[in-house]
Parts: C-alpha cells; structure tokens; sequence
C-alpha cells in the first residue's frame, strides 16, 4: 500500500468504529511510515503517537498496518526513546471499540512487562528476591510458573459477559461470541477470567487463510456484530476457535534455580506446546502473599514478565538529524540512519538523549554510529565510530521560536503559544485523566486548528461550535457528552493533578504528594513542605514548584468546572484509632456487585481508610461478596478465619464508617 496509497476500505472501516480522525498524519503518511517510505526522522512526536494509535487499532482491529515486531522494536521504542514519560507508554494499549459505548471491567486488565534476554528475566528475579525476603518467604523455595502468551484478541470473562479488554479500565461487550456458539478451550467452563479468543494455527492456514489475511483479522471478525462469514461460523462449530482462559494454559513450575539452569529449554518447549500464535512467554510467581507484596504499576503487574527474543548490533550512517518539540517544550534530536534490520525489525531512526549529546559527540549527516538491541526495545547508540560536524537548530520547529540552553537541553520557551507544547499538553490531560473517549490527537488537532487553544475553551464547546469545526453532528453530540461524563465520573484527586502534565509530578508523585497534604493546598506548599515528605529531593521540589506556579491559574479554572473527586486519604489517617470499623483493614471485594462496580467500591472503600487487595492471605481482615461468588475464594477465606459478608452487610459497615451521609 506504498507509493501514495492510502488505507484500504476495511482500515477505514476500524478507525471509524473507534471513532478515531487523522490529523497529524495523511492516510498516505501512515502508509509510507509504515513501508519505510516516509523515514522516522521526518515524523514528529505528535505523529508518532497517531501512528502508533493507528497502527494498534488496526492490529487489533485484524487489519494488521505493520507486524507486532515492527511496532515494538521501531516505533514504540523510538517514542520510549524520545519521550520516556509520554502517557502513551504508561496506560493499557486500548483494544478497537466496536461500538461507541464502554462498559466499566470487572477488573484491571493491565499490559505485562517485557524482556528481551535472559539477563533482564534475572533482574526482574531479583527484585522478586528482594520483596520475598521482606515478606519472609523463603526465595529459594518461592514457585514459578511460565506460559506461552498467546497471541489473540485479549477478553476477560466473568460468566455473565465476554468484555474486550479496552484501555484497560473500560470495554466492550462482546457476549455475542458465546451466543455464536463459541467455547472455553479444554472443555473450561465459563467465568475463568482473562484470556484471548485465538484460532488453531493449522487450522487457519488450511482452512481460513483464502478468506482472512491472518489470525488477527480472523478474531476481528467473530466480535463484531455483522454476520458471521460461513468460514468464520464453521471455525467456531468445530472447536477451532475458542477463548483461551491464561488460567487453562499449559505450564512449566519450579523454582528459580531450577528455571535458570534449563530457561532456553523451557522457553522452546512451552513455545511450541500449543497450535495457536505464541509471541513470547509469560513467568510468574505463585505465591499469594508476595504478589499481594509486590503489587502492580498502573501499566503491569510487578509479580510477572513476558520474555521475547531480541538481540543484534549494527553499525550505520547517520543520515540526518531532525528536531521535535515535546510537550515540555524540550527540543529532541532524532538521527534518520540508513535503513538497517536489528532482529527482524527495520530501524530507520535512533533518539539521541539531547542535543548536548549531539554537539559533543558528533552527531549529524554522514556520521557512524553503532547501535544495539541487548535487553531493550529501544534501538540505543552504543558509540559514535564517525564523527562529524553537528548542525544545531536555532528555533523551534514548531513555533520558529528562537531557543535556549537549558543544562542539556534546548528549550522552546514560547509555552503559551507553541502549537506543539499546547496540543500535546491537551492531550496529555485527555489522557492521564482516564474517562474521555473521542478527544485523541486527531480530533485535539482539529480543534485547534479551529482556534480554540486551552482546556478551558475546550469545556465550553457546545454541538454547534464542534460542527462548525468540521465535526458531524452525532460526533459533535458524543463529544459534548464525553466531556460532561469527565466531569461527573469519580477519578482520583492525584490522577486530575498528574494530568495537567508539571514536570515531576507525574501520577505515582502526585499520590504521594496528596497522601501528606489535601488538594487545596499544594498549589501553596513552600520548598520545605515538599522536601520534607519522603522521596522528594530539593531539585525536585524546586522543579514542581516552578511547575505549580506557571500552571496554577490553568488548574484553578478546569478545578472550577466541578470534577468529581476522590479524595486521597491523609496518610496521618490512615489506619489512626477513631476513624471508623473500615480505616486500617485490608478488603478483598469478589463476585457480582448489584449496587455499583468492584472498581467503585474499591476506591469508596479507600477513601474510608480501607487497603484494598485482589487476593485473599493471612493478612486479609474482611471479602466482601457479590453475587455468584466461588467456592476457592470462600474456602480460602474460611480457612484463613478471614470475616466474609455480603453486599449489604458491607454497606452497612460504610453507612456506620458515615460514608453514606
């Protein structure tokens, strides 16, 4: 689809269902992007991230832009590279929307970290060593399980409905596969949880590939709500295609040092034990206790890893270097590099640190520079063999604004009118806050290319300004919508602050800062407040304060709007005598809730002083129980002696917390 080609109908087709407009990019853009045709150092930060929203959409989709290799180890790294912090990197890559509804999941679904050798497996051991000894578990008898990770179309089921996972808090109902005839792979029942509709890999290639391009697409086709193709129908009937639960898998277990003597064995035999698509293989722990220890980011579990195979070296001509400007209004240096391939991937680019790096080290056209994939995604420039004369941009190549040396960095400081700063900050707040669907970079650009140019002119577009933006009218409707339904959904008071993008206040600092002191008053928190809570350097409290000071009239004018807030409970609070039957207890919340989600309840539970745990230990004081709940997780319970009640004896414990007045 190169040389001026655009996507093809069915590409289309998936963007519009998910209600996603190129702005950035022209469909011929995205094409020659993806056919190394338009090279990496002639694509911006803002249509890197277009890019690789398209391309996930269209993966995902079943109407694969470019392979899950090409997507990892070229593009993902290359924004990995360029921006490390950029929200894109640390929330769920979303699944297509087949309908513009979403429904909240019954639980997260959360990405699973990567590693590409054995070395970076070892360190995530370590680290699983560490927390076991704090947990007083003996390491070297800790179990470790391993699986293929199947390479499907991640669901998760909880015996009533089939959800897509989505962005990783909200998704779609797909129950009609059931309806369709679908199965639980191995004769499973229904209600195991996550797992991905996959299809036989023999199967597939005998009898499906003459009507679908791949896999993908294939397992597009039997969530959407058109007709089943009779291919598609008869796959189901005869077993073929099934929901693979993770907890069905087959495994390998044992212990660490068991796993490290025989890995690569372990690796080749899980990878082929099964016929559908493997793209790596999932290790983790089983024990209970260290996992609820461990935890999880907002992005993966911290208790388990996927591995991938990726290691090679190259050496190659630096063909030019090319300026973007990030939202922090920092100007970073690309290098567009000879195409060369680095374990089946095309690299066409390679992100130096900062152009202090490109001035001393010699970076520019003609120069050689060696770079390697060794345990990292990113391509990364090992040494600079050729060094030549470096060319230094003089003004932003956003905003033509003259630059400045700010340590290592060049800075555009023309924030207030820098097309670039403003519509990534936009996007930025879209983002981290969570609960907006239909504001992506296509549609922000649009929007600003109509004039409107902040946050708070956003809050005030009515359906006919929207149209008149170019928006149809049904869009221009949702989009009123979504932007009410930000305000009025519960998001937590540290994610609102993290969204508005200060330089060191990103989501996890922004919930320590709100665990010490309230909302209201970090906007006036002095230097030795901030330093004084544990984590917080002096560089970094005169960072965010400068960040608060130049962000504090945009904040006081979204806070005014009227979002609606969970409050960070005060870790003085927490757990403190008098503060109600919930404050200090550990909750696990299982089965079906009738009078509001699991999520909702969580957050209610830890606004009252409650921690909040997936799994049930010794350490667990309360479960809370809905509906359909399973005889493993009361048996547990039971044994531990843990205090099991239902739905309304819980609520009642809230109304005696005063939760409810």
């Amino acid at each position: 689809m190169a040389n001026g080609q655009g996507l093809s109908s069915a590409q289309l087709e998936i963007l519009a269902e998910a209600q996603f407009n190129l702005t950035t990019l022209t469909e011929e853009e995205a094409v020659a992007i993806a056919a190394g045709e338009m090279t990496l150092d002639r694509v911006d930060n803002d249509q890197l991230v277009e890019f690789l929203s398209i391309a996930n959409l269209l993966y995902r989709g079943g109407e694969q832009l470019i392979s899950d290799e090409l997507y990892d180890f070229t593009f993902l790294a290359e924004l990995k590279k360029r921006l490390p912090e950029h929200p894109f990197l640390t929330t769920v890559e979303p699944e297509p929307f087949m309908e513009a509804k979403t429904v909240e999941l019954p639980v997260r679904m959360l990405s699973t970290e990567k590693a590409y050798n054995f070395a970076a497996v070892a360190r995530w051991a370590g680290r699983v060593a560490k927390a076991a000894g704090e947990c007083g578990v003996d390491f070297r008898n800790l179990v470790f399980r391993a699986t293929p990770k199947l390479d499907g179309y991640a669901a998760y089921d909880d015996g009533q409905i089939l959800y897509t996972r989505g962005d990783g808090r909200r998704g779609t109902d797909i129950s009609r596969v059931f309806q369709r005839g679908l199965k639980v792979a191995d004769n499973g029942v229904r209600g195991l949880g996550a797992g991905e509709v996959v299809v036989s890999r023999s199967y597939f290639k005998e009898h499906l590939a003459p009507f679908f391009d791949n896999s993908r697409n294939f397992q597009a086709s039997l969530i959407k709500e058109k007709e089943l193709q009779p291919p598609a129908a008869e796959a189901i009937r005869s077993g073929q295609a099934v929901f693979f639960p993770f907890s069905l898998l087959p495994d390998w277990t044992g212990t660490w040092a068991e796993l490290s003597e025989k890995f690569d064995a372990v690796v080749d035999d899980l990878w082929r034990r099964l016929d559908y698509d493997v793209d790596g293989i999932v290790i983790e722990i089983c024990d209970e206790k260290v996992r609820q220890f461990m935890g999880a980011t907002r992005h993966h579990h911290r208790w388990q890893i996927a591995y991938k195979q990726n290691t090679e070296v190259a050496e190659v001509k630096v063909l030019r270097v090319v300026a973007n400007t990030s939202r922090s209004g920092r100007v970073n240096p690309v290098a567009e590099v000879e195409p060369t391939r680095l374990s089946g991937a095309l690299i066409q680019r390679a992100t130096a640190h900062h152009y202090n790096m490109v001035r001393v080290k010699g970076i520019g056209p003609g120069a050689v520079i060696r770079l390697s994939r060794s345990g990292e995604v990113i391509p990364k420039i090992e040494e600079v063999l050729v060094q030549v004369t470096p060319e230094l941009p003089g003004e932003c190549p956003s905003c033509g604004s003259s630059l400045i040396w700010e340590n290592d960095y060049l800075l555009c400081i023309n924030t207030m009118q820098c097309p670039a700063q403003i519509t990534n900050g936009i996007e930025h707040f879209f983002k981290v806050l969570g609960n907006v669907d239909g504001f992506g970079q296509a549609s922000i650009r649009k929007i600003f290319a109509g004039g409107i140019r902040s946050l708070p002119e956003i809050y005030k577009l009515t359906e006919e300004r929207l149209v008149g933006l170019t928006f149809g009218p049904k869009q221009a409707q949702n989009m009123v919508a979504q932007l009410q339904r930000s305000r009025l959904s519960p998001i937590e008071d540290w994610r609102f602050l993290a969204a508005f993008g200060i330089y060191r206040m990103g989501m996890g600092n922004c919930e320590k800062l709100l665990s010490v002191h309230p909302l209201a008053r970090v906007f006036t928190l002095t230097r030795e407040e901030i330093v004084a809570i544990r984590g917080f350097s002096d560089k970094t409290a005169d960072e965010m304060l400068a960040g608060l000071r130049t962000t504090a009239d945009l904040f006081t004018a979204i806070y005014e709007l009227g979002f609606n807030l969970i409050v960070t409970p005060l870790a003085a609070e927490e757990g403190g005598a008098g503060q109600g039957p919930l404050s200090g207890k550990l909750l696990v919340f299982t089965g079906t809730m009738q009078q509001g989600s699991r999520e909702d309840m969580k957050k209610q539970a830890k606004v009252m002083g409650a921690k909040v745990g997936e799994s049930i230990t010794g350490k667990t004081d309360l479960l809370v129980c809905g509906e359909k709940v399973g005889a493993t997780k009361l048996n547990k319970a039971r044994e531990l002696g843990v205090r099991i009640v239902s739905e309304n004896e819980y609520l009642a414990l809230l109304a005696e917390s005063g939760a409810g007045e």
